[in-house]
């Protein structure tokens, strides 16, 4: 799928968790990095607290808990530039944000979206789930249960945003939306297809693992993980 011909690095940070403004302030200043080439792709894996997200197309009815519901659970909402509808954030789900020019891999936005999604199958088949697509929705599926969501920007031909995994996930949380604009389909997470709370820390490695095979990265590295660190500081 990658141009393999080219030796490729992937610079990873783990942000652990990390609040939805700083981490998407974060993306714009690392993009721009990106855009005057003074970092490579990177790749930035993170949970937030709980926080809704309403992509550009979203229709704000999606949003259906009430202000009372939002205070008890302590959401924040944000309206954002990712493509898609709303979708929610919070600890025991993984966020992956890659930055990547995508005139070093394919110019292909929809190729890229298949690519995220089959990040997102290999690690569920790492975990003996067997999960897949859907031919009407974006993001990935167990049946008819979703467990990763994607809503991605793509500017210049360089990647933000990315996808949202429910690893040991509050399921209830999503009550307060119609996920993604869907309100005849379910969630699901690792942990109740699988029965048992996952370490974080695995399926991560899982992640980079499958994310270096999928876009033919040879190796990942974090020499620019302090200059970048910096950015969230200031």
């Amino acid at each position: 799928m990658a141009k393999q011909s080219i030796f490729r690095n992937i610079e990873y940070i783990d942000l652990g968790e990390i609040s939805y403004k700083q981490a998407w302030d974060l993306q714009k200043e690392v993009f721009d990095l990106r855009v005057k080439k003074e970092i490579g792709d990177t790749f930035f894996m993170l949970e937030h607290p709980n926080t809704y997200t309403l992509g550009k197309t979203a229709s704000k009815s999606n949003l259906v808990g009430d202000a009372e519901f939002l205070e008890k659970n302590k959401i924040s909402v944000f309206e954002i530039d990712r493509g898609g509808d709303i979708t929610y954030h919070g600890p025991g789900q993984i966020v992956g944000y890659p930055i990547l020019d995508l005139n070093d891999w394919q110019k292909d936005t929809h190729k890229y979206l298949r690519a995220i999604e089959q990040l997102i199958i290999d690690t569920c088949s790492d975990f003996g789930i067997e999960a897949g697509r859907n031919e009407k929705y974006t993001g990935v599926w167990i049946e008819n249960r979703k467990i990763a969501a994607i809503g991605i920007k793509v500017s210049r031909w360089i990647t933000m945003h990315g996808f949202a995994f429910n690893v040991n996930t509050d399921l209830g949380l999503f009550n307060g939306i119609i996920p993604c604009g869907i309100n005849d389909k379910k969630v699901t997470s690792l942990q109740k297809e699988l029965g048992r709370r996952i370490e974080i820390s695995e399926v991560k490695a899982k992640l980079l693992k499958n994310f270096k095979t999928v876009f033919g990265y040879n190796e990942a590295t974090n020499r620019h993980e302090k200059r970048i660190l910096e950015l969230i500081e200031n």
